[in-house]
């Protein structure tokens, strides 16, 4: 009789969905494990996040970080150390691997996943010649016998003398595990039980040592990644008139292949790109021609994936209004060259757009996976919002694309202002991309301008000014830029700044509403 087999692999960003499942039926762990803090923890470290699949499914999980000695001798709870949960803290040249976060079904626990998990991280620990791993221990009894030992290091010390047992702490002292101290708010406060953020669960510090590590040989070793490059363009591209669509897919399909014959990865074109539709036809009220260009979309979707499968490049389509839920959205479709079609839509509309145009905003966050690993997108006015963006990030985006629309220099310069504190607020790259011209039959959209640009952190491996590459103002133009995304693991954990690293998570947090 055939049995079935356990296989423990290193996990990947199409499993983000099947994790995401299994966390919210295995509660063992931290209160919550988003599908956006999974993404986050498989983009900052994926030799570090593996999974467990019988017959097929997802049964486990486990995802690591490695941090310095420091960090692991000083007080501190899962949320500083594993950056609000998406191991945006990881760093590379940490000396100890520790535990983020682990997930079994609950009805598969005689299966011994967990032990498996342990010893996974063992591994792993002495492949990359670390010192130990750690991870903290739940003490969970220490609620039932709070009169008896008033502090959780109290409780700690007779879990060590043997006077009591523990279940966490016993499991991992008989996986070599020792204790070291305690960590008395170390659990995220469970709302429901404990509003305050300072009632948060305790905990025990457990480390295993690696015997045969070598500081030696891991220095010798040592050595930065190999740079990681993708080349992007942003289209300013100049309203003209059409008089008929074919025309306007000629030239999107023009500057695609532009971009891919100098071998970009991505172009992205502005915001309202598909206005240009409605050139031809006579002027008419703002919303009606808004809802009649809404119109297009299958066929602007169906064209734009045609042209981004023809010329082998990934295509931020600007964006285009479009119908959902009843509701007049404005949506950035992104085309990638494997034929996938992803939306995200605007979150933020403008005064001017919702009163003029009757635009909804939508509800849409996250990343996009792509063939270069996930991206965010943030049309126009989210961009000024700073706690999207962030949650991109977190997510594991290094890549920003910004499609937009304004219609005078003072626009222009609030999108562009916010997408370089974007850059360096999250150590991203921001590609840039507006329209230029005027509509002269579209209401509304009299006259453009913009200045698109490639923008990157402020600090020394990047550009002088912050600025990759940028095109001469209300120009139409082609900008490319190589962008490598390995200098950012490198700035987020050695730059003269840290932004990300040096959040105080004590202080502040964003809460959304789907818990990300």
């Amino acid at each position: 009789m055939q049995t079935s087999r356990l296989e423990i692999r290193e996990a990947a960003r199409a499993d983000i969905a099947a994790i995401a499942a299994l966390a919210s039926r295995a509660k063992e762990g931290p209160p919550r494990l988003s599908s956006g803090m999974i993404s986050g923890q498989i983009s900052a470290f994926p030799e570090g996040c593996i999974v467990a699949i019988l017959e097929g499914a997802i049964v486990g999980y486990a995802a690591s970080t490695q941090v310095h000695e420091a960090t692991l001798s000083a007080r501190h709870s899962w949320s500083s150390v594993s950056g609000g949960g998406y191991g945006g803290l990881h760093a590379a040249s940490g000396d100890w691997l520790y535990a983020l976060a682990t997930r079994v079904d609950p009805a598969l626990r005689r299966l011994r996943i967990k032990e498996r998990f342990f010893k996974a991280r063992q591994h792993l620990c002495c492949a990359l010649g670390l010192k130990g791993v750690a991870h903290a221990a739940r003490l969970s009894g220490f609620k039932h016998l709070k009169a008896r030992y008033a502090t959780p290091q109290a409780y700690l010390e007779a879990v060590k003398a043997g006077e009591i047992g523990d279940h966490s702490v016993g499991f991992a002292m008989g996986r070599d595990f020792e204790p070291l101290f305690s960590l008395p708010n170390y659990w995220p406060a469970d709302r429901a039980v404990a509003p305050t953020r300072d009632e948060g669960g305790p905990a025990a510090l457990m480390i295993w040592r690696n015997k045969t590590h070598d500081a030696d040989a891991r220095a010798k070793s040592a050595a930065r990644r190999e740079p990681n490059l993708v080349r992007v363009a942003a289209v300013q591209m100049a309203a003209r008139p059409v008089d008929e669509p074919e025309n306007f897919y000629r030239r999107v399909a023009y500057f695609a292949k532009v971009a891919a014959d100098y071998g970009a990865d991505f172009v992205t074109f502005p915001e309202y790109v598909s206005l240009q539709l409605l050139s031809g036809d006579p002027k008419r009220p703002a919303k009606d021609a808004i809802a009649r260009l809404a119109d297009h979309t299958p066929d602007f979707k169906a064209r734009l994936r045609e042209i981004a499968m023809a010329h082998n490049i990934n295509i931020v389509g600007g964006s285009h209004p479009a119908l959902a839920d009843g509701q007049l959205r404005n949506v950035a479709f992104v085309f990638l060259r494997d034929g996938t079609v992803a939306a995200r839509e605007k979150l933020h509309p403008t005064p001017d757009e919702r009163a003029e145009w009757g635009v909804s905003g939508g509800s849409d966050v996250g990343v996009i996976e792509t063939d270069c690993g996930p991206i965010g997108v943030s049309i126009c006015y989210d961009a000024e919002f700073p706690e999207v963006v962030r949650r991109l990030a977190d997510e594991g985006a290094r890549l920003l694309f910004v499609p937009y629309f304004t219609d005078t220099r003072h626009g222009h310069l609030r999108v562009r202002y916010c997408a370089q504190a974007r850059a360096i607020e999250n150590q991203i790259y921001v590609v840039t991309a507006g329209m230029i011209g005027a509509f002269e039959t579209v209401p509304n959209a009299d006259i453009l301008y913009a200045q698109s640009a490639i923008l990157t952190p402020c600090d020394i491996p990047f550009a002088r000014d912050g600025i990759a590459a940028e095109a001469s103002e209300n120009v139409e133009a082609v900008i490319f830029a190589d962008l490598d995304l390995a200098i950012l693991d490198q700035a987020r954990a050695e730059g003269a700044v840290r932004n990300l690293r040096d959040r105080r998570g004590d202080l502040y947090r964003t809460v959304w509403s789907d818990g990300g």
